[in-house]
């Protein structure tokens, strides 16, 4: 789905939303419309959502989840996701939408943080700004947070190791702020967001501001708490913080 401004004068934003409310690109957009910000807002739907959901729809996801939340759920999602955005740059430089080269801006909650994250640590597409909302901070923290509500064990094997190893971003920063310059980068945390791992998020908070200060970068990472905000935000007292940070940060970073 897109959403024209009436003047654009900034790069487009893509945006993903996550497993939770908002968990579909029109939700998202009714949650985060971005209006203020003069650019052309693209939300993208999850692969396995919306159109694209497996027969069975929620209850096939569950399914997966139970039966391996790493190869059947994060692989075919998160890292599809990354996958599909470079053409997503390509369709919308045809369509006249932005610049060939041009760094775009880029919006995940939750898995689509993931996948936003993980965009960022692997350079296939230009990114100028960045906001990650909830974000899951790879494989390892979505299994954790399945093994939480679930009380399930996750057995891992080589494959799902591997998977972990390239999507744990809080080992992938100095990729993250390799850029010249790095991505502007804001992560937001919901005060009250009990599926992610709080200590998780901070080591990666942590890491990136290492690794932005050594790339002389460091104005260009923020992170902070929006009080009383769940991990599921849309629709909650605290969306209006959020939008208005989420603007605010792509009208200082476009």
């Amino acid at each position: 789905m897109i959403r024209i401004p009436v003047k654009v004068s900034r790069p487009p934003i893509v945006l993903w939303h996550g497993f939770g409310s908002p968990d579909s690109e029109q939700a998202l957009m009714a949650a985060l419309p971005l209006d203020e910000v003069p650019a052309i807002k693209v939300y993208l739907g999850l692969p396995l959502f919306g159109q694209r959901a497996p027969a069975g729809g929620k209850l096939e996801l569950v399914r997966r989840q139970q039966q391996d939340v790493g190869l059947l759920v994060f692989k075919p999602i998160v890292m599809g996701a990354v996958d599909e955005l470079p053409a997503v740059v390509r369709e919308l430089e045809q369509r006249g939408c932005m610049r060939a080269g041009e760094r775009i801006g880029l919006f995940g909650f939750s898995a689509g943080g993931a996948a936003l994250l993980l965009s960022l640590a692997e350079h296939r597409v230009p990114i100028g700004s960045a906001v990650v909302l909830n974000p899951s901070t790879g494989l390892s923290a979505s299994v954790e947070a399945f093994e939480h509500a679930t009380g399930q064990h996750y057995a891992w094997g080589a494959e799902s190791r591997a998977l972990a190893a390239r999507s744990d971003v809080a080992g992938r920063t100095a990729d993250i702020a390799s850029s010249i310059p790095p991505p502007a980068l804001l992560i937001l945390q919901g005060s009250e967001d009990d599926v992610i791992s709080q200590q998780g998020l901070r080591e990666l908070q942590d890491a990136l501001r290492r690794s932005y200060a050594q790339a002389h970068a460091a104005e260009r990472f923020q992170d902070s708490v929006v009080a009383d905000m769940p991990h599921q935000w849309a629709n909650q007292p605290a969306q209006a913080e959020v939008r208005r940070q989420v603007a605010a940060w792509f009208e200082r970073y476009p």
